[in-house]
């Protein structure tokens, strides 16, 4: 019996997960990791202890499952993305703490590039925004921060990845700097057009082209594992970043469908085919995926605070122990009394983009009780996914039928059903809700022959329960205009000219 090994890494932790051939989970190994918060807005995580995680469940799923690497057919990759790292060449060490994707220290070198008119030329190229979410401000900021770094990346001595590219090269024994499509797309630097990087756009961040990866498809073998993680060679063989590889996963392969992933943030992703759409209402162009030299684009829109507004709860406000425990809290009360938790904690990604913007709760009176703030707080994450569909919807000129979701949060059928009220259309949970890590798998086995084509992999995509809308659009309507003036004053906080 021969299996794929899933590297899911993730904002919080590292997980391995074993998939066989029908698409099912046979282990699952997971790990935790620190979070630092420097200074305000800043978030950081150790690449060492990113890849000791990582290399760790690597290996604790394959000894947990009774599993030999020789029963291994290949590797797949999945990784938060835009986290940025850069690293010696020789010593195979990071200069700088990793720079997260929620981070937002660039806020102002972004904006000055705004200010010089920039934006558009950067939307036409790589389909992003000029936002601190995105790795190459932040390599930018690494460059000019890091004593020596700038010289050391023009002489080609330092390497930049996203977490992907880290990995590689720690799994490799520095053997193959590489990324592939979808990681690429997510940096600023990357032509969409071209399918190559831009040295333009480099030029404008002064970023030097010897430090940034070989780009690669997501599916091909780009080399095989050292003998210092397991004892025989396995090929790495996919590669996607977290978001492309749930939609993947999900079986989106047909332009017009779409999914979200409710993880620590939320994103929604609608393939739109073989050409990039750019939007016009505030949305990411982005690549989907690579395979057989044919690439597929898609829509995406990126909700900052998702399940990380449920850690808030429990963790900084102890309203409940486990993060599961706050859908029975909600439920305490039949609705959240008038409450709007607006959780623009590092601010709003799409469709506002506004990276001033800051948490708030809104509606409070004597009789709200932590439950009512608990509910405000999973509605909140449904309306700013509601937000994403309706741009995405015009920017598409097509309706979504269906959503189809996965990721850690799905499991609460209040949040759920909620969703599927305020969008008016079906909302999917599949059997298998960790989906980034079985779009990696399908990645790596097609590269393989694991699988045969993505018809095979269309067939193992099961449902597991489907929540049907069943609010009146009168009730939907009215929500939706107060969230738009919870919106509106929590972007009014953030207004310094205010």
């Amino acid at each position: 019996m021969k299996y794929i090994l899933s590297l899911d890494q993730g904002t919080t932790s590292s997980r391995a997960m074993l998939i066989d051939h029908e698409g099912n989970v046979k282990g699952t190994a997971q790990k935790e990791f620190r979070q630092h918060f420097p200074s305000p807005g800043w978030v950081e995580h150790d690449p060492m202890e990113i890849w000791s995680t990582q290399a760790a469940v690597a290996t604790e799923v394959l000894i947990h499952a009774g599993i030999t690497p020789s029963q291994i057919a290949a590797i797949g990759i999945t990784n938060q993305r835009e986290t940025t790292i850069v690293w010696d060449k020789k010593t195979g060490l990071p200069i700088a703490p990793a720079i997260v994707w929620q981070d937002r220290r660039t806020t102002e070198f972004c904006q000055s590039l705004k200010d010089k008119g920039l934006e558009p030329l950067f939307k036409q190229k790589t389909g992003l925004l000029l936002d601190p979410y995105f790795s190459g401000t932040k390599i930018h900021w690494i460059l000019n921060h890091i004593p020596g770094a700038q010289e050391k990346a023009k002489r080609g001595d330092l390497a930049f990845g996203t977490v992907d590219s880290w990995l590689i090269w720690k799994l490799t024994d520095g053997k193959h700097h590489i990324t592939d499509v979808s990681n690429a797309s997510r940096t600023l630097l990357f032509n969409l057009h071209t399918c190559t990087w831009d040295e333009e756009l480099l030029d404008i961040l002064q970023i030097p082209r010897a430090l940034l990866p070989e780009v690669r498809s997501s599916s091909e073998v780009y080399g095989n594992t050292s003998h210092s993680l397991f004892s025989i060679p396995i090929p790495i063989s996919g590669i996607a970043g977290d978001q492309q590889a749930a939609l993947f996963g999900q079986a989106c392969f047909t332009s017009g469908m779409a999914k979200t992933t409710y993880g620590t943030g939320c994103f929604m992703l609608m393939n739109t085919g073989t050409k990039p759409v750019l939007s016009k209402n505030n949305l990411l162009t982005t690549i989907a995926y690579k395979i057989n030299g044919q690439v597929e684009y898609a829509l995406e829109g990126s909700v900052f605070m998702g399940g990380a507004v449920v850690q808030w709860l429990r963790d900084s406000l102890n309203l409940f122990k486990k993060s599961s425990e706050i859908e029975k809290l909600a439920l305490s009360v039949p609705d959240s009394g008038g409450v709007y938790f607006v959780p623009a904690f590092t601010g709003l990604g799409a469709p506002h983009w506004n990276p001033y913007t800051r948490g708030m709760i809104l509606g409070l009176t004597r009789g709200t009780q932590a439950a009512h703030i608990a509910r405000a707080a999973i509605e909140g994450i449904a309306f700013q996914v509601t937000d994403v569909l309706h741009a995405m919807q015009s920017d598409a000129q097509m309706n979504i039928k269906e959503l189809r979701v996965d990721g850690g949060a799905v499991g609460d059928n209040l949040l759920m059903q909620f969703q599927a009220d305020l969008l008016g259309v079906p909302t999917i949970r599949p059997r298998m809700t960790e989906l980034t890590a079985l779009g990696a798998a399908f990645l790596a086995g097609l590269a393989v022959g694991f699988w045969k084509n993505q018809e095979e992999i269309t067939g193992y995509w099961k449902e597991e329960r489907t929540f049907i809308p069943s609010m009146e659009n009168e009730t939907r309507q009215r929500l939706r205009a107060h969230w738009d003036r919870a919106i509106a004053c929590a972007k009014l906080w953030g207004d310094k000219n205010a």
